[in-house]
């Protein structure tokens, strides 16, 4: 089965789950790992659908075994496993990385999200940016791509985190046109209560941003 059709499939009964209504495309999967090599060092993929970042990392330089991907649905856990056997497949949710054993703290270089974090609520945004930045190192960076016109996590979402976004491309040969932005943290870090925010140490703060 190709995996346009894979992917339209699982879409059509779960279009909440699954965000997009196809797999992404070369040129968009370019533009999400042009800062990534060898030299980034682990990468961790939360969504990664069929693989299509997952084979531009590779193609990159990035060696399997220093992948992680983090995906829900159970039928695309076991294509990943068997697209790529190296690399570590979790079958999760993306809000719960923060509490995996399997991803050190600090120990990767780049995350990448194939996620549709804007059908998500606040309060799950703000647990996955949580958990990603709780594994990523002091100089890593979580990138994102959207269908919509902004980043799709919100000013407020950014700075409870003590987060900075900037776009970094776009590309019209994609179902739909979408666009790339990298989220690092900000240079007012490092800061006890940021510190305590994105350890997700202080869940009074949370109830801003609703179930």
């Amino acid at each position: 089965m190709r995996d346009s059709f894979f992917f339209l499939r699982h879409w059509a009964a779960a279009p909440l789950r699954t965000a997009a209504v196809a797999p992404s495309s070369r040129a968009l999967a370019k533009i999400m790992t042009r800062d990534i090599s060898v030299a980034t060092g682990p990468v961790i993929e939360l969504g990664p659908g069929t693989g299509v970042f997952t084979k531009a990392l590779r193609d990159r330089g990035v060696a399997e075994h220093n992948l992680t991907l983090v995906e829900l649905n159970p039928d695309f856990a076991v294509l990943l496993k068997r697209r790529f056997p190296a690399a570590c497949v979790l079958q999760m949710s993306a809000a719960d990385i923060a509490t995996s054993a399997a991803l050190r703290e600090g120990s990767a270089g780049a995350v990448l999200s194939g996620l549709g974090l804007l059908s998500m609520p606040t309060r799950q945004v703000v647990k996955i940016m949580q958990g990603a930045f709780r594994c990523l190192g002091p100089a890593g960076a979580f990138y994102q791509f959207t269908y919509g016109p902004r980043c799709p996590v919100s000013d407020d979402a950014l700075n409870f985190l003590g987060l900075q976004t900037e776009r970094v491309g776009g590309t019209l040969f994609n179902l739909p046109p979408a666009s790339v932005y990298r989220i690092t943290r900000s240079p007012i870090w490092p800061n006890e209560r940021l510190d305590r925010r994105m350890a997700g140490g202080a869940p009074r703060y949370l109830d801003a941003f609703g179930d």
